[in-house]
């Protein structure tokens, strides 16, 4: 696994997360993890196909996605993760994703990215990722996490 390809990922995010919340993110510790689906959390997957085969996961607690949510929406209170919360945040994920796929093919690496799946609370078998937190002051933690086939 190759740390230089979360940094497309890792570089989009800052930029879309920049635009759509008005928050200029900082970043954590790159590591690997264990990957575990827990509870109070939502998690977005995009899959990839190509030269580079596997999943992107963003990973965020519940609070933190209703700000992320909110700060795309203008300021307006987002109480629940209802529908339209849910396909706001599916909606971040897609565009990091795009963004991301466009930087690797500039790199010479060509992948398509499946729409995003939102998971939430949901089991899954513990997989290893490169992982990296993205910090937004006064919002919170957006894990992204690689894990490549």
């Amino acid at each position: 696994m190759k740390a230089e390809l979360i940094n497309p990922f890792l570089e989009s995010a800052r930029v879309v997360i920049e635009q759509v919340a008005n928050v200029r993110p900082s970043t954590g510790q790159l590591g690997v993890k264990e990957v575990v689906i827990s509870e109070q959390y939502i998690w977005i997957q995009i899959g990839m196909t190509g030269q580079m085969e596997g999943d992107i996961v963003f990973g965020l607690h519940e609070d933190v996605a209703k700000k992320v949510v909110s700060a795309m929406m203008g300021g307006y209170s987002i109480t629940e993760m209802d529908e339209m919360s849910k396909s706001a945040i599916s909606e971040l994920g897609n565009m990091i994703s795009g963004n991301a796929s466009t930087m690797l093919f500039n790199q010479g690496v060509v992948v398509d990215i499946t729409p995003p799946k939102l998971m939430v609370q949901a089991a899954t078998e513990a997989k290893k990722a490169l992982t990296i937190p993205l910090i937004m002051e006064g919002i919170g933690e957006l894990d992204i996490q690689v894990l490549i086939a």
